[in-house]
């Protein structure tokens, strides 16, 4: 059959649910190397990205036809629902993945969609840290690359314009969050009145995850203000005060009228995880203003290879990172950490760094592990390895994985996908394109339901147990755009590779942002 848009005619899709070649594909043919006639590397890549684009345009189409205008399709019932302030959450971070994938009549929906959002008003709970990284970012990154390399897929300029003019509105309705005494924003907002939910701290991640999307910002309207109020606030994390448990590693809660932290608990996982991420990747954006950034990451990964990693007694050959309270490591983790990987490969080919390559990679194998080890070939959401907690239950699946499951839940998290991709462009090995392909196919098959894709309820459990009836933004930003451009052409946002520069560079929800200083 011939994919729309892809101009490549194939013989392979990926079947839904119920289809009687379900079974034989999830499980018994994972991978497009079982197949009756030899086909050549390009054909496979070609076969798997038209697919995954197949799924893409499947998923996009059941959401936006039911719930234009709304933030997420619940695909059991077909169904509407709003936890992102009702501005269409999921059109918004579906745009950068449909220009990637070039699928035009996608892109032109979404950015006509975009031009007619009201950011000023919303009756419920903003979030300043989900609304930056999902709204704002994918706006952004829509204006860059249909003002850049993707032009072509431009149909309306003045609808195009309204990428940028509208990320103003929706930062000028923000920026209120940023009126304390020390600059530090307050993460929960209500617009109806300008107030905060009365917090007195917020975390390391939701400050720190700011600066990419903020700064990108000022340097396209030329207005400074905007970065200016994500600097002032992370200037509190670049010089923490009163101390930091391990060199370049910190705690979580910042207290907002004094920028000092209030605890001395961390690690790379969720609401830490995505300040080390920025650090490098501010580098990446420009490596002349942000060369500190650069520093305050090699500081945070070499204390992190030095005290946080971690080999489970049952399973030595795997790596995970501890986390810590003060200076007492806790051996659990989570799906969102396993972004490590990929960050700790990307700061390694930044920096020229193979020693930070080499350890990227052994994070990926470890969180190859957890997908390998279950019933659907899928993660958990959280897990452990603390000798403690295995008991006559887990102990068996402990011995053999090197991990025991705390939360059993999938809910179309994205990092593991994530760390495969910046590992085949960082080492071209195509191990890991085979690993992101098993990955998906897994994803499909058992999270596929209705007009979309759900959080399963038990990744160990035979079908992955229960649809929980939720299908967040990022399936679209994140889990269907990382298993695209693993498989994908050489392109200019793409991750570099081979010795070439990047010149975009990937915000926490994959949106790519053009890169402004001397690539690297």
């Amino acid at each position: 059959m011939t994919f729309a848009g892809s101009g490549v005619v194939c013989w392979f899709r990926l079947p839904a649910p119920g289809n009687p070649e379900y079974e034989a594909l999830a499980l018994r043919e994972r991978s497009l190397g079982v197949r009756q006639t030899p086909v050549t590397n390009s054909t496979v890549e070609q076969q798997r990205a038209a697919a995954i684009k197949d799924a893409f345009t499947f998923a996009f189409n059941g959401y936006f036809t039911t719930c234009e205008g709304q933030d997420e399709l619940e695909p059991v019932n077909n169904t509407c629902t709003n936890p992102r302030n009702n501005w269409g959450a999921s059109a918004v971070d579906a745009l950068s993945t449909a220009l990637v994938m070039e699928i035009q009549p996608i892109v032109t929906e979404i950015v006509n969609y975009i031009s007619t959002i009201d950011y000023t008003t919303t009756a419920t709970e903003v979030s300043l840290f989900e609304t930056t990284i999902r709204y704002m970012a994918g706006m952004l990154s829509g204006y860059d690359l249909l003002t850049g390399p993707l032009s072509n897929l431009s149909t309306n300029a003045s609808a195009v314009d309204s990428l940028l003019t509208q990320s103003k509105s929706l930062a000028d309705s923000l920026k209120f969050a940023f009126n304390t005494s020390t600059g530090i924003p307050s993460n929960n907002l209500y617009f109806t009145n300008q107030s905060t939910d009365g917090s007195t701290t917020n975390g390391l991640a939701a400050i720190g995850t700011l600066c990419l999307e903020w700064q990108r910002l000022s340097d396209l309207t030329n207005d400074s203000s905007y970065g200016d109020l994500a600097q002032k606030a992370e200037a509190y994390l670049l010089t923490p005060q009163p101390y930091s448990p391990f060199p370049g590693l910190l705690g979580t809660n910042v207290n907002i009228s004094t920028g000092q932290f209030v605890d001395a608990i961390g690690g790379w996982n969720g609401g830490d995880d995505s300040f080390y991420e920025y650090l490098i990747k501010m580098y990446v954006y420009d490596s002349s203003r942000y060369s500190n950034y650069s520093a305050r990451w090699t500081l945070a990964a070499d204390s992190t290879i030095q005290y946080l990693t971690s080999h489970p007694s049952s399973r030595p050959d795997l790596t995970f990172l501890a986390s810590y309270d003060n200076t007492i490591f806790v051996n659990a983790s989570e799906h969102l950490t396993c972004f490590d990987g990929g960050n700790f490969l990307l700061g390694g080919s930044v920096l020229g760094r193979q020693d930070y390559i080499d350890f990227g990679l052994t994070l990926v194998d470890g969180c190859h592990d957890l997908y390998n080890a279950t019933l659907t070939g899928i993660g958990p959401e959280t897990f452990s390895w603390n000798t403690t907690g295995v008991n006559a239950t887990n102990s068996a699946f402990y011995e053999a994985n090197g991990y025991y499951i705390t939360d059993p839940i999938y809910d179309l998290r994205p990092e593991v996908i994530e760390s495969f991709y910046y590992a085949y462009r960082i080492t071209g090995n195509t191990t890991y394109q085979d690993w992101a392909w098993d990955a998906f196919v897994a994803i499909n098959a058992t999270t596929r339901v209705g007009n979309g894709f759900s959080e399963i309820s038990d990744v160990n459990a035979p079908n992955g147990g229960s649809f929980e009836n939720v299908q967040e933004s990022f399936l679209f930003a994140e889990v269907m755009k990382y298993s695209y451009l693993i498989h994908a052409p050489e392109s200019i946002f793409q991750v570099a590779s081979n010795g070439s520069t990047n010149q975009f560079v990937f915000n926490t929800e994959a949106h790519p942002l053009k890169v402004v200083g001397p690539p690297v």
